[in-house]
């Protein structure tokens, strides 16, 4: 691994530590506040950025842009489909 893969794996790190928590906050509470248009597109880019990532062979951009198309996903999921709270 040269150092300018090991810079971008650290990147990588540190933006999939600042997702997880929101993500796993969305999760636990069954919905999200951010906004439609927001996670729309950033889902959006995400994904069109995955498939460059892999057409570029990138290993880094396509760990990181397929994990965050995730998140966006499931911040999505639970924007359209809010858990009902019993209370």
């Amino acid at each position: 691994m040269t150092s300018i893969e090991l810079l971008g794996w650290i990147g990588f790190g540190i933006l999939v530590v600042a997702w997880v928590p929101q993500t796993w906050q969305t999760i636990k509470a069954g919905y999200t506040e951010m906004n439609m248009a927001f996670i729309v597109l950033y889902a959006s880019a995400s994904l069109l950025l995955t498939i460059y990532s892999v057409l570029t062979n990138d290993l880094v951009f396509i760990a990181l842009n397929g994990m965050l198309t995730i998140g966006s996903g499931l911040n999505m999921f639970y924007k359209l489909f809010p858990r009902k709270n019993d209370e």
